[in-house]
């Protein structure tokens, strides 16, 4: 599973999760699959794919672009580690295998509610 956080102070921390295979739109407009609510991100802003080991994000003609560890791009490639930004929105990129991605209770943890795993999520905390 990967997970894209933001990093820095948007309007509110945000997290989303995303499972190999799938593809996922993330813009302002509510239509896209995870909604950054931010001035310089566009409607429709870039499409992540997810594969086992990368993600791939494509630059969907944004006006304010999409950058991978500070490099605009058309189309990037993005590892454990690595940074998207989309308008002024700064994310991490972090990839969660083996022990991260099992059941909470394999180890010994309170279960989180999460009905779905690709659903956007919100932090209680600010990011750091």
């Amino acid at each position: 599973m990967w997970v894209i956080r933001t990093e820095g102070t948007p309007p509110a921390p945000l997290a989303f999760r995303i499972l190999p295979g799938s593809v996922k739109t993330l813009g302002r407009a509510v239509g896209a699959d995870f909604v950054v609510d931010a001035t310089l991100v566009s409607r429709v802003h870039c499409r992540i794919t997810a594969g086992a080991a990368e993600l791939e994000v494509e630059d969907l003609d944004s006006t304010n672009g999409t950058f991978v560890n500070g490099a605009r791009v058309s189309r990037g490639i993005l590892r454990s580690g690595d940074h998207l930004t989309v308008g002024d929105v700064r994310f991490a990129v972090e990839h969660r295998s083996g022990a991260a991605e099992q059941e909470p209770s394999a180890r010994n943890e309170t279960p989180e509610p999460d009905p779905d795993p690709e659903s956007p999520i919100r932090d209680p905390q600010p990011a750091r």
